[in-house]
């Protein structure tokens, strides 16, 4: 742990049935971080003994959505300064190393500090679009919220005084291509809830119109063209997102019954099943898209969280 750092450093994280992944995030922060705090909403399989590894700083906690449970966690905790971390997230060493530089300037004129993300998709970073954008994930806790939303929480920060950094945090978002898919339908249908609670309104003309639009800005505009055939497909997972987000809150504001879509339901079982029956991405390899196996599809369906 660096010894002449100005200010002191927690680590935050929220998790549920992570055991695939959590180590590596929490190994890229281990005797780096001054506190590591680890927040679990009820994990089915081994993500919380995994935890327990690397801090005793882990509590088991319902869920009340993301904002909420971000804050819960940041109450926890007592650095100076919070990096906001995410189990398909890992800190490079380049990334500590100027995280390292700017905490150790006392007169750092920052409260806020954005980072670029490395996202992974089917083996390779993506290099442009939504997905390599800075993401703000370091603050001071003095003042710090997040707004209280169940998805695409934001942080609420008096004095917003931001700055950004130039070293990326890796991003592995998704396990493979039905899990892109069943974790961007998860959003669409938690944040047409939340529209449809703040009295927003929507049609099917209008979801069909941000099918078309959200491509064309994601593939051309935001240049994901430039990275082949899986800007190509990531375009089109946001484009459908966007088409199911304002398709769902029209279909509530027509009278359908309330969704409640299941926050981390697919069980560990079904994801290690998918992955058996798939080959690893290889860089090189033919570009034949996985076909998710219909046993693991009906588990994680069926399955109550």
């Amino acid at each position: 742990m660096p010894e002449r750092r100005a200010f002191t450093l927690s680590v935050v994280m929220i998790c549920r049935d992570e055991e695939d992944r959590i180590e590596r995030a929490l190994q890229s922060v281990q005797g780096w971080a001054d506190e590591i705090i680890v927040l679990d909403s009820g994990s089915r399989d081994a993500t919380v003994e995994i935890a327990r590894r690397y801090t005793a700083k882990v509590w088991v906690t319902d869920w009340p959505g993301y904002g909420p449970q971000r804050n819960r966690a940041i109450g926890k905790a007592s650095g100076d300064w919070i990096l906001s971390l995410d189990a398909d997230e890992r800190v490079t060493p380049e990334l500590r190393d100027e995280i390292d530089a700017c905490l150790s300037n006392p007169d750092l004129e920052y409260n806020v500090l954005k980072m670029p993300w490395r996202t992974y998709f089917c083996g390779a970073p993506l290099r442009f679009g939504r997905f390599s954008t800075p993401q703000t994930r370091m603050f001071r806790r003095e003042g710090a919220s997040y707004r209280n939303l169940q998805v695409h929480e934001s942080l609420e920060m008096p004095d917003k005084r931001v700055g950004v950094l130039k070293s990326s945090l890796e991003h592995h978002s998704w396990r493979d291509y039905h899990h892109a898919q069943e974790k961007h339908l998860l959003y669409a249908c938690l944040l047409a809830e939340q529209k449809y609670a703040e009295g927003q309104r929507s049609s099917l003309l209008y979801a069909s119109s941000r099918l078309v639009f959200d491509f064309l800005v994601q593939y051309i505009g935001r240049l994901c063209v430039l990275d082949g055939w899986r800007g190509f497909l990531i375009s089109v997972i946001l484009a459908q997102y966007a088409f199911h987000k304002y398709a769902a809150l029209a279909m509530r504001q027509n009278g359908a019954p309330a969704m409640r879509p299941r926050v981390f339901a697919a069980p560990r079982a079904a994801v290690a099943q998918r992955r058996q029956v798939r080959p690893a991405w290889k860089k090189g390899a033919r570009t034949r898209l996985p076909v998710p196996h219909a046993a693991s599809l009906l588990a994680a369906r069926t399955t109550p969280p």
